[in-house]
Order: structure tokens, then sequence, then C-alpha cells
């Protein structure tokens, strides 16, 4: 059990997702796997709403690690919240933190964190973070009150770290 769960406060960014039937196992909550998933929709969200990015394939990270503290199950109905923000910035690597929030019964639901990896595809080795990126994951370190990414849109994020 994670010692420190940090609050929905400390998070800029979020998404909402309903949990549906078939996310759950037969034993009626959210399988341990889709909680990948949610985090996954988070980064998407994120990318797209910080940098523009409606092409996936655009994203030239890779995911190096993935750490999740399962705090309460989530069942069938409940509307979660996922919050994201960018934590330690490095060379070519940075991590994300997340939450996942059930607003309702107030209980935090899963403390995530992952490791993305720059990535270099055509030489496949990892490649340094362009300031862009570096400016964007900054922008966002800091916490809330959170935005949620699906109702804000920029026309061209981008621009908005071009120097």
């Amino acid at each position: 059990m994670p010692r420190n769960v940090p609050e929905p406060s400390a998070f800029p960014l979020a998404i909402q997702e309903d949990v549906r039937f078939v996310d759950c196992d037969p034993m009626g909550h959210v399988n341990n796997a889709v909680y990948l998933s949610y985090l996954e929709m988070a980064r998407g969200h994120f990318w797209r709403y910080v940098f523009g990015l409606a092409d996936f394939r655009e994203i030239d990270f890779v995911l190096a690690h993935v750490s999740i503290d399962y705090l309460f199950p989530a069942t069938v109905g409940m509307k979660l919240t996922i919050y994201i923000r960018p934590g330690e910035i490095r060379r070519s690597s940075f991590e994300f933190h997340y939450l996942i929030y059930d607003h309702e019964s107030r209980r935090a639901i899963v403390s995530a964190r992952t490791i993305q990896v720059m990535f270099d595809y055509k030489n496949q080795k990892p490649k340094p973070l362009d300031d862009v990126i570096r400016k964007g994951l900054e922008k966002y370190q800091k916490g809330g009150p959170a935005v949620f990414m699906s109702e804000v849109r920029y026309a061209s994020p981008r621009e908005l770290f071009q120097t």
C-alpha cells in the first residue's frame, strides 16, 4: 500500500471514464489489466491536449515501466476520473503520475506511475527529449485544479511552446 496517495488537487489534467461491464472480471470489479488501458487513455489525451497530435504514430516514446497500487475496487457504473501529471523529466525519459478516483465515494481507486523513454524507431535506440516536449511536460508538472482534457482543445498546442 502506498504511503502517500496524492489528492486530486495535485493533478492539472484529467479525463473521465465510465466503468463498463466488459471492464470487469467475474468477481464484479475492474480487472487489473484494464487499469493499464485507463492509463493509456489518459496519456493519449495528454499528448493530444498538450501537443495537438491526432496521429498517434507521431508519438515517439516507448513505455518502459509501469507501477500500479490498487487501493479500492472499481465496479460497473462508477464514473472514474483519471488524473495525470508529468513527474521527473530526464534527458530521454519522463514520468507520468496518475490517480484514478471515484468522486461519488470520495475514494482513490488506483495510484500509478509510468516511465516513458523517447525512442528513435529508425535507429532503434533512445533519443533526447526535444525542447517542445520538455516545455510541454514542464508546464503541467504543477497541481490543479484539473482541466478535463476532453472538454478543451487547442487549435495548435505545439505552437504554444515554440520560442
